[in-house]
């Protein structure tokens, strides 16, 4: 098997990135949102979320590969949240295609972003995750990410509300 390989997303990798993003949010929030809402999400929605964003380079979009098949993405840029300083990053997503989870994608995609997010001059990264998605939390616990304490927050999505908490950590 070839090795991982990323590289920033092109507008023609948008639906792939979308197709991504829907597999991995019904694989990986099934039992916490609703199926009807998970059935519900549209790769054609999404596409159209992605091609802007990487159109207008906002969030700065990453996906991996092996021989041209995409296996995830990250997007990532300046923290959205408010009160953060400008040397402050952020995980916008990062989404995995759940048929190449623990093969490394992931990690390749953390350390593009860290890198993306250090040639920026950023010098601390946050990402907001929900509480009981249990393999994201590991993941980013073993990427060296802790929990912020006092930053839980309910997030409604489709109805249904979850707890989601911000997680940081230095890029220096």
């Amino acid at each position: 098997m070839s090795s991982i390989q990323v590289r920033p997303a092109t507008l023609r990798d948008a639906k792939g990135i979308a197709e991504i993003h829907v597999a991995a949010w019904q694989d990986a929030y099934k039992g916490l949102l609703p199926d009807a809402v998970l059935d519900a999400m549209s790769v054609q929605k999404r596409q159209a979320f992605w091609r802007e964003a990487i159109d207008l380079c906002e969030p700065q979009v990453v996906v991996a590969h092996i021989d041209n098949e995409l296996m995830g993405f990250v997007g990532f840029d300046r923290s959205r949240d408010k009160g953060t300083p400008s040397s402050t990053g952020e995980i916008w997503a990062m989404y995995v295609n759940p048929i190449h989870w623990d093969k490394g994608v992931g990690l390749a995609l953390w350390d593009a972003a860290r890198d993306g997010l250090q040639e920026e001059g950023c010098t601390k990264v946050t990402l907001w995750c929900y509480l009981r998605n249990e393999r994201a939390l590991r993941f980013f616990d073993l990427a060296g990410f802790k929990r912020e304490l006092g930053s839980a927050k309910t997030t409604e999505v489709g109805g249904c509300r979850l707890e989601e908490l911000r997680l940081h950590r230095s890029l220096v």
